[in-house]
């Protein structure tokens, strides 16, 4: 999926027929930085970020740039879940690619994570 980010204050609807889903997610141990448009360290004292309005938009053969972090999407912070006939986690949703300064590494030692729901 190649994916695009929109401010949701300016934010249309696409016409007619398409189909389009708008997904809110929580970030975990990093947050969205607005003006540069990429991850970035969470704030003093902020748990979780908002990532903005995610379209995904399906593209053949997409490599995405060796900058970008490929966060885990996860339905609950739990992290873990019973394994699939697929092998994956019943937890795990899809993997979204985020732009980054910062090499891709550094967010997995943070365990930087894209969440559906909080435990609140």
């Amino acid at each position: 999926f190649f994916f695009f980010f929109f401010d949701i204050s300016c934010y249309s609807p696409p016409p007619p027929p398409l189909f389009f889903l708008l997904l809110f997610f929580r970030f975990l141990a990093c947050r969205w930085d607005d003006e540069l448009q990429v991850l970035a360290d969470s704030l003093p004292g902020q748990m979780q970020g908002t990532l903005p309005v995610l379209h995904m938009l399906p593209a053949p053969k997409f490599v995405p740039p060796s900058t970008h972090y490929i966060s885990p999407v996860y339905k609950t912070s739990a992290r873990a879940g019973v394994l699939s006939t697929t092998g994956h986690s019943t937890n795990f949703v899809v993997p979204c690619h985020l732009p980054s300064v910062q090499h891709p590494d550094y967010w997995i030692s943070k365990g930087a994570a894209l969440l559906c729901q909080l435990d609140d």
